[in-house]
């Protein structure tokens, strides 16, 4: 009733998305999502806050390692 509404997963296609933690040099908030490698666009799936939000977007999609970019 209270809680956090989940929102719809987003769908992962290795072939043409990448996984990435996006850190913003001004505040230093850290977002994981996927870009695109064709567009290079980014798509936001959740905000990073803890190592434990880390290990579960990595679980929800099945992923081994993530590189870091900086924005």
């Amino acid at each position: 009733m209270f809680g956090r509404k989940k929102k719809p997963l987003k769908r992962y296609d290795a072939e043409t998305e990448q996984p990435v933690l996006r850190k913003s040099i001004c505040t230093g908030e850290t977002t994981a999502g996927f870009r695109n490698l064709q567009t290079g666009r980014f798509f936001e799936v959740m905000l990073i806050r803890t190592p434990r939000d880390l290990d579960e977007f990595m679980e929800t999609y099945g992923i081994e390692e993530i590189p870091k970019t900086e924005y």
